[in-house]
């Protein structure tokens, strides 16, 4: 049976990177960026002052020179204006170039005013380039300043709308079909029998896929009728880029899936993982590369296989630059002796030292979902371990 990291290699190795799109910059949010973000002019664009006040020339300042006479107003956004003269100068606002011949500013609190004059205080402390924002002290000019392989936030978007971009090119979205299986789930909205549940998997998985940053999702079930498996999975694996299936996975005389999606020419890559929970997990690829993952049904199992390998495999398909792991430190030693991955749901907290504590808070079982509320994620305690005291670093895995 394959190890964790077998498994995660092989998930990796057999998913490529989705083409790229045109997209408009104010629907970009949340997109992952395919192309640089070069600056195409420098930044600033200009001297930019950086306070009201009063630009002026510093060496008349240092020859003694203290009483300036304001010759105009320099407002952001308007033509740079001239100093006229050498004991001239002028009124600026904060965003405003600077006027030209001028390379100080000072501010409105350092002088007093007397009609067209200004009196700087003699206890001021001035000096070239005072409140000046230099111009190209950002960026110059065909510095590239936000490479591919982010998601766009507000921040990106910001610098791709200062330097033009009124389209940016971004992965394509995936759709993505979460598809439930089994005869005992209703809708959330029908009435339920004692011996029925609501569905809830593919609403959690999909919740998850969404925030992740995957808007196409559609949600689908299948009930434990052998014809109804092949011609729905038929339609669902033709029609979508990504499926994820929960449910019908194990070795049961009803659960289909594998039988099926071997039917319709889904390649399996593997069956079975050394990890609990989630111990069935398949994987495959269709004709056209579509990747099928086929989850356990327990509600834990599911969600914990997303995460753990899903959301990795569709991050590296939108070409996302490969995050670093995160790590914790046990804040409760575990005595748990286990020849299989465990996958254990913590409680987190930041020391004052910047490190990240997981508190274990161990499930009922597998099918328990209740019990991963309030929970930040999960640990990773690998296989052959022999108990793990207070303070051991392990693996992290967020919930999205």
């Amino acid at each position: 049976m394959l190890s964790v990291t077998e498994a995660e290699t092989q998930v990796l190795a057999a998913v490529a990177v989705l083409p790229a799109e045109d997209c408009a910059i104010e629907e970009a949010q949340g997109r992952v960026l395919r192309q640089p973000l070069v600056a195409d002019r420098d930044v600033p664009p200009f001297d930019r002052v950086v306070m009201d006040g009063y630009a002026l020339r510093c060496d008349l300042w240092e020859a003694g020179t203290r009483r300036f006479r304001v010759a105009g107003v320099q407002a952001a956004g308007a033509v740079p204006m001239v100093l006229p003269g050498p004991d001239a100068c002028i009124e600026v606002m904060t965003g405003a170039v600077l006027p030209w011949g001028a390379d100080v500013v000072v501010p409105y609190e350092a002088v007093t005013r007397e009609n067209a004059f200004i009196q700087i205080s003699p206890e001021s402390r001035i000096s070239p380039g005072q409140a000046i924002h230099k111009s190209g002290s950002d960026r110059r000019s065909g510095a590239v300043v936000v490479r591919p392989g982010i998601r766009l936030g507000g921040r990106e978007i910001a610098v791709a709308a200062a330097f033009g971009y009124a389209q940016v090119q971004v992965s394509r979205q995936p759709g993505i079909a979460v598809v439930t299986t089994g005869d005992e789930l209703v809708d959330v909205g029908s009435t339920v029998a004692p011996h029925q549940i609501r569905r809830s998997n593919d609403l959690a998985l999909r919740a998850a896929l969404v925030a992740a940053g995957h808007s196409r999702v559609g949600r689908f079930h299948v009930r434990d009728v052998l014809r109804e498996v092949q011609h729905q999975l038929w339609h669902i694996v033709a029609e979508n880029d990504v499926v994820v299936i929960t449910g019908g996975v194990s070795k049961g005389k009803l659960d289909f899936v594998p039988r099926v999606l071997e039917e319709l020419g889904v390649a399996k890559v593997f069956q079975g993982v050394n990890q609990r929970p989630g111990r069935p997990f398949w994987f495959g690829l269709s004709p056209r590369h579509t990747p099928v993952f086929a989850l356990p049904g327990n509600p834990a199992s599911s969600y914990v296989c997303l995460h753990r390998y899903a959301l990795p495999a569709l991050a590296k398909m939108a070409g996302l630059t490969s995050p670093e792991p995160q790590f914790a430190v046990l804040a409760d030693a575990v005595r748990l002796e286990s020849e299989q991955t465990i996958f254990l749901p913590v409680e987190t907290a930041d020391t004052p030292r910047g490190e990240r504590l997981a508190r274990p808070a161990p499930l009922n079982t597998s099918g328990d979902l209740a019990g991963l509320t309030g929970t930040a994620g999960f640990v990773e305690l690998p296989a052959g371990g022999r108990g793990f005291p207070v303070g051991t670093p392990v693996r992290f895995w967020p919930w999205i």
